[in-house]
């Protein structure tokens, strides 16, 4: 069985734990977690993340208050134009001192923690013996939560032309003569009667 001090997201808040009023300073690289996005838009497991911010120490728990940085992948949803920028987060998480970290469940009521209730909303145990906070899923949430739905390489895109797919913010004149199908008939009768007026003057 892994011990938490192993892992890639683990850090050693030892020396803040269960002392009210102290803070540790956090700035450090960690990979990112599997499972953020998709090829549309999101952020590739491994990539280095960033998380720069506080972790203060209180009664029942540590507070983690961080901007995190990681390299987005985006595509355009409008022009296609691929996207790769750094994503800035900023977020508050709380690691609980009766969260058991092994089962998910509170220490206190012992009630089952399901993701998406209000309740356990961007809170997390504190592990091996209150030495110990992971982030890879607080990481993952807030990312996941961030990402854009809909991104844009800006926010007045002019997208791909219908008909030919060109991109039209490299072409903003860019246009296609639209026939009325209404009136095709009647144009293709007067091509083939200038066709025939042509004829008989030449005879």
């Amino acid at each position: 069985m892994s011990r938490a001090e192993d892992s890639k997201w683990a850090v050693d808040v030892l020396r803040i734990s269960g002392r009210p009023g102290q803070s540790l300073e956090l700035d450090a690289d960690f990979p990112a977690p599997s499972g953020i996005g998709d090829q549309i838009v999101g952020v590739t497991e491994g990539d280095a993340t960033h998380m720069s911010g506080n972790i203060d120490s209180i009664v029942d728990g540590l507070i983690l208050n961080a901007r995190i940085t990681a390299p987005v992948h985006a595509e355009c949803t409008r022009c296609l134009k691929p996207l790769n920028n750094d994503w800035h987060v900023d977020a508050l998480a709380f690691f609980s001192f009766d969260m058991d970290d092994g089962n998910g469940k509170s220490a206190k009521g012992d009630e089952e923690i399901i993701a998406g209730e209000d309740e356990s909303e961007d809170v997390y145990p504190v592990a091996a013996g209150g030495s110990i906070i992971d982030v890879e899923a607080m990481l993952r949430d807030n990312l996941v939560e961030s990402l854009p739905l809909q991104p844009l390489c800006k926010e007045d895109c002019l997208g791909l032309c219908p008909q030919c797919g060109i991109n039209l913010n490299d072409n903003p004149e860019h246009g296609h003569e639209v026939t009325d199908i209404r009136w095709a008939a009647l144009a293709d009768f007067k091509e083939q009667l200038d066709a025939r007026q042509g004829d008989g003057s030449a005879s």
